[in-house]
């Protein structure tokens, strides 16, 4: 954890080690770093929206590389051990399922990437294995092309809460 005074005078290789944590996209990465400084974490928070929206298939599809599949720890790209935890933090609710209910989960994924072409992105935190698997059957629902922009939605909401957690946990109100 960090403060934004901090962050702010970090350098650009420095900065950049802690926004891929929270993001995977290098073009966010590098047009995060291209809008230091931030001042406070209101403008960090903007600036992180805002270039999101900015962003195409291909940057949501790098992103979504750097998350495990649910239930799962490891992810396609690497991950550092910062975003490593959050993951495993962001997934508590799947951490002590049964069986029956990780393969559930694990069908489930499986079925998202065939439809897809990519993991399935919820922001997990918060919510219990159950709830996951409704939401990943919910989505199967979905055409291609209505997905896609989910999924970054998604993406978007949890990079928006490990910027949260990196610069110490604002109110949670702020994450959304």
């Amino acid at each position: 954890m960090t403060d934004v005074a901090t962050f702010d005078r970090m350098t650009p290789l420095q900065a950049a080690e802690l926004l891929r944590a929270c993001c995977g996209a290098e073009r966010w990465v590098q047009s995060m770093l291209l809008r230091m400084p931030f001042g406070d974490i209101h403008a960090v928070l903007a600036a992180a929206d805002e270039i999101w929206q900015r962003l195409g298939p291909d940057d949501w599809r790098e992103a979504f590389r750097h998350h495990p599949r649910l239930g799962e720890t490891q992810s396609e790209a690497a991950q550092d051990d910062r975003a490593r935890i959050w993951s495993s933090t962001e997934q508590a609710g799947v951490r002590n399922t049964d069986a029956s209910m990780r393969a559930e989960l694990a069908a489930a994924n499986a079925a998202y990437e065939e439809r897809f072409g990519f993991i399935c992105i919820i922001c997990a935190t918060g919510l219990h294995a159950e709830d996951i698997l409704q939401l990943t059957r919910e989505r199967l629902r979905n055409t291609p092309e209505e997905e896609l922009p989910i999924a970054a939605e998604e993406q978007r909401m949890i990079t928006r809460l490990r910027l949260l957690k990196l610069f110490h946990d604002p109110p949670k109100a702020m994450a959304t």
